[in-house]
């Protein structure tokens, strides 16, 4: 029988020590989640402003999704790619008429949905493009986050990120982001397959490029015959108020990766999407998962975008997340405390007027927290504000109340 934790210290107390030192949470035990609120331990409601980093964009525990994952569960849960399943190729089915592709491999973690994306990306460079053997290029760009894994983090520009993990894998280079310039000169380099970028980068503290970045992206990648990697993991599924944030610009990738929100929140999910020049250059033994593609999976997936259309979640997404910047910056009008808003759909972020290595917004992140909104920094003096995408006008004017309520009190 598993233990109740019954008090936020002992839940910490235990994480604290039999838990790896890998995290540094906010000191809040949850322990419920419905729509757009989190409960913890002692039962105090919280406005989620996080939303596990764009994974729950459905709200926490849909009950559609919950049935669905039930139901399956109670039939078949997992086989391994040995055999066939029947849920699999419908999941496959709806994500390429989604999004408008002819063939998905689905994965689970998106570092796993992005090291597939690398496999492929490489594999068409040399069978496809002709490069030489083990001379491909991926260009990546400074401040990405695509994942943890020894491959991934070779391609990061974040030194927390790096120290002490090398050596670290070659064929990346790495060149500024929103700088068309630096593209042009990179791509026309007959060694480079892949070109890999976020439409806005998350983790970097929700820095949108200019209007027309994507746009060039996708041209200089055409003219020099460069495949286009668009991560779409936390962007994708509705955030920025289309269903893709490459959308924003017309933009449509060669390999499109998605992960957190395709399952809504309810179990570990992702995939890549390409046409079949590119995806069927994997061969059987070549790249697989236990998990990937396990019927359980599958349904869940399908639920969750069928939520995101039903409810017209992208549509709210850009409605609110106008309201929401809106409010934002008229209270950076009033205080000193913030210096830049900015953000697209409801993924948004407000920078904090103190260096990275202060504790300013990590305190005011405490404030958020006391008053019933969890909101995490990144990069130290930048928060990101992402609530789940049904939330209602209402609750948006609530929680910009809470946040101007804070900021305006704050003492630094």
């Amino acid at each position: 029988m598993v233990e109740t934790i019954t008090s936020s210290q002992e839940a910490i107390q235990l994480e604290d020590k039999y838990g790896a030192h890998n995290y540094h949470p906010l000191p809040v035990v949850l322990s419920r989640g419905e729509g757009v609120f989190l409960w913890d331990v002692e039962g105090r409601r919280y406005f989620d402003f996080l939303s596990a980093y764009s994974a729950v964009n459905q709200g926490h525990c849909h009950p559609r999704l919950v049935q669905a994952l039930v139901d399956q569960a109670k039939e078949l849960t997992l086989t391994s790619r040995a055999f066939y399943n029947d849920k699999l190729g419908l999941a496959e089915k709806y994500v390429c008429e989604t999004f408008g592709y002819q063939k998905a491999l689905f994965m689970n973690s998106g570092a796993e949905a992005n090291e597939t994306a690398i496999k492929l990306a490489r594999k068409w460079g040399y069978r496809k493009k002709g490069i030489a053997p083990n001379e491909a290029v991926i260009v990546a760009v400074k401040q990405n986050f695509h994942g943890r894994t020894t491959t991934v983090i070779s391609a990061s520009t974040d030194e927390d990120a790096r120290r002490d993990f090398g050596p670290f894998m070659p064929g990346f280079e790495i060149v500024p982001y929103n700088d068309v310039s630096a593209l042009e000169k990179a791509l026309a380099n007959p060694k480079v397959c892949g070109l890999w970028i976020e439409p806005i980068q998350g983790e970097a503290g929700v820095f949108v490029p200019d209007e027309g970045y994507l746009r060039a992206a996708e041209r200089i990648c055409k003219h020099n015959n460069v495949l286009l990697m668009m991560d779409e993991i936390q962007t994708g599924i509705a955030r920025t108020g289309k269903m893709l944030a490459s959308d924003h610009e017309g933009v449509r990738p060669d390999l499109l990766i998605l992960g957190k929100a395709l399952s809504g929140g309810l179990l570990p999910v992702s995939c890549v999407l390409a046409d079949d020049a590119i995806m069927l250059l994997i061969k059987p033994g070549e790249h697989g998962s236990t998990f990937g593609g396990n019927p359980l999976a599958a349904v869940v997936c399908m639920e969750a975008l069928a939520v995101v259309k039903d409810e017209d979640l992208a549509g709210n997404a850009a409605k609110l997340g106008n309201i929401f910047r809106a409010r934002m910056l008229g209270l950076k009008e009033k205080t000193s405390l913030i210096t830049l808003v900015r953000g697209k759909g409801l993924l948004n972020a407000i920078v904090v007027n103190d260096s990275p290595d202060s504790d300013t917004a990590w305190r005011l992140c405490m404030e958020f927290m006391q008053n019933g909104l969890l909101a995490k920094p990144t990069h130290g003096n930048i928060i990101r504000l992402a609530p789940p995408l049904v939330i209602t006008e209402e609750q948006i004017h609530e929680c910009c109340d809470i946040i101007e309520k804070c900021v305006t009190n704050f003492k630094k």
